[in-house]
């Protein structure tokens, strides 16, 4: 005698959910520094901060002309980078400990204040400041996901 077995096979749909960066968290290249109100999107800081300077500058500080430039060079698996607006500068200063490797010193902004000026922002004391665009500060390129 012959016995045939029934055999049923079940499709099980799975969706797997990955899980939102957070805040201090290494994504996309760099450090997660601000999230918008879903957790889906948000700003990434590279690493550490610019290498390389400015003609007539010490190590690390750059014009804002220089700034811009360097920011958008920078790559790390990446091309996307950009220099932060102010607003998004202040965000930075403000997740600094999460993000690290930042210098208590001056950091450039995309944001002009007129012709000759543009903002930057101090992460020693946090305070936002107009400068001359020749001036040398920090740069750390920022990049959207």
């Amino acid at each position: 005698m012959l016995l045939l077995a029934s055999l049923s096979i079940f499709a099980v749909s799975v969706q797997v959910f990955a899980a939102s960066p957070k805040i201090g968290e290494s994504y996309g290249g760099g450090v997660v520094f601000y999230l918008d109100s879903t957790g889906e999107h948000g700003l990434i800081a590279a690493r550490s901060d610019a290498k390389g300077h400015s003609l007539g500058k010490e190590e690390g500080f750059h014009t804002w002309y220089s700034a811009t430039n360097v920011a958008t060079e920078f790559v790390d698996g990446f091309s996307n980078w950009v220099l932060p607006n102010k607003e998004q500068l202040n965000q930075l200063f403000l997740h600094r400990r999460e993000v690290g490797g930042f210098a208590e010193t001056v950091y450039w902004s995309f944001s002009e204040g007129n012709a000759e000026e543009a903002w930057a922002q101090s992460f020693g004391s946090g305070v936002q400041v107009v400068g001359k665009k020749s001036n040398g500060s920090h740069v750390r390129a920022i990049r959207a996901f």
